[in-house]
């Protein structure tokens, strides 16, 4: 199924660990480019994200970020390293001791010193389990809005192939026309010349003509660009790459009939096609 690469997903959970929520946006690109930001309690999960985001987006620029809020209970618990704090105190006196006048000591000043406050480095495993998990979730909501679009997109390139079979059939029919008419008038001029014309010499110049004119094979490559084009957008993997070198391909021959047409009609039609075309690829840019 055809997905669009623009979607915004977010999911947020409270949990026993704290608050978690997941913000994920795209737009189109060229490549899968991700850009992650997690809060520090989670940077040990960032090869993980970027595995996930990998395996299950094919394009897009993809915007990632986590928002972490720690519970009142999660906070890790803090202790004082006593020997330190006496060894650190018998410093202190001993150099006021030294002084002609002390300075009182400050609590803070103390718990600040490297080493004296000891935090236990807490186990962020479970943390990173309930983050992967919702990161999931939020995955599944990003992925089922880039499907609705492409449910869309999809639709459009289809009446827009429908549009242009309509457009190749009546310049099939018109051909036969094209080709009688300009004989003709070749022939009204060489009447008016009043002059015997060899009609060897006329034959292959009007051989030549229509070989100059003659448009089936680009006719042929058109449709069969179309068809291929509604087989692709039936396929279920990414096919935004495809379907732009099929537009592409489209749009070479539409401009190729534009150029051997010896009608206003073709020419119309030609402008029409390459109209179509233009309206898919704006589509098919957004297409994963």
């Amino acid at each position: 199924m055809i997905r669009s690469m623009t979607a915004f997903a977010r999911q947020e959970a409270d949990t026993t660990l704290g608050y978690l929520s997941w913000e994920i946006r795209s737009v189109n690109h060229r490549y899968l480019e991700t850009a992650i930001r997690l809060p520090d309690e989670l940077r040990a999960a960032e090869t993980a994200v970027r595995e996930r985001l990998n395996a299950r987006l094919g394009r897009g620029k993809v915007d990632c970020s986590c928002r972490y809020r720690p519970a009142a209970g999660a906070l890790s618990p803090v202790t004082v390293d006593r020997d330190r704090l006496s060894r650190l105190l018998a410093a202190c006196r001993e150099v006021a001791d030294q002084l002609e006048q002390s300075v009182p000591l400050s609590p803070i000043e103390l718990l600040r010193w490297p080493g004296v406050v000891r935090e236990v480095e807490p186990d962020t495993q479970p943390l990173q389990e309930q983050a992967l998990a919702l990161l999931d979730r939020t995955l599944d909501e990003l992925i089922a809005t880039r499907e609705r679009e492409g449910v869309k997109i999809r639709d459009l390139l289809l009446q827009r192939c429908t549009a242009m079979t309509g457009l190749v059939e009546g310049a099939r029919r018109l051909l036969p026309e094209i080709r009688l008419a300009t004989r003709e008038k070749l022939l009204a001029r060489l009447a008016e010349l009043q002059a015997p014309a060899d009609p060897g010499r006329l034959e292959q110049e009007l051989v030549f003509l229509a070989q100059k004119m003659d448009v089936d094979e680009e006719m042929d490559r058109l449709g069969g660009h179309i068809e291929e084009v509604s087989h692709v957008l039936g396929r279920d993997e990414p096919v935004g790459r495809r379907l732009d070198f099929l537009m592409q391909e489209l749009n070479r021959e539409a401009n190729t009939l534009g150029s051997k047409s010896a009608a206003p009609e073709t020419t119309r039609i030609s402008v029409e096609l390459k109209v179509l075309i233009e309206q898919m690829r704006e589509q098919v840019q957004n297409a994963e």
